[in-house]
C-alpha cells in the first residue's frame, strides 16, 4: 500500500486496515516459522505497511489535538 493511498483514507478506515494487516502479518509470521514461504518479503512489506499506517493514525490524532487547543 502506497503512502498515497494511505492519506487518502479517513481515520476509520485507517484503524480497520491496520487491524487486518496485523492479524495477515501474524498468519504470515506463523506460517513462515512453521514452513518456508514462497516469498517471505512479504513479511517485512507487511511490516513497513503496518508501521506507515501507525504513522499516519497518530499524525492526524496529534494534528486534531493541536488544532483544538
Amino acid at each position: 500500500m502506497k503512502q498515497a493511498e494511505i492519506k487518502e483514507l479517513s481515520i476509520e478506515d485507517l484503524k480497520e486496515k491496520l487491524v487486518e494487516l496485523t492479524a495477515q502479518h501474524e498468519k504470515l509470521t506463523l506460517s513462515h516459522k512453521v514452513s518456508q514461504l514462497e516469498n517471505p518479503i512479504q513479511i517485512r512489506d507487511g511490516r513497513k505497511t503496518i508501521a506507515r499506517l501507525q504513522t499516519e493514525i497518530r499524525s492526524r490524532v496529534l494534528s486534531t489535538e493541536t488544532t483544538s487547543l
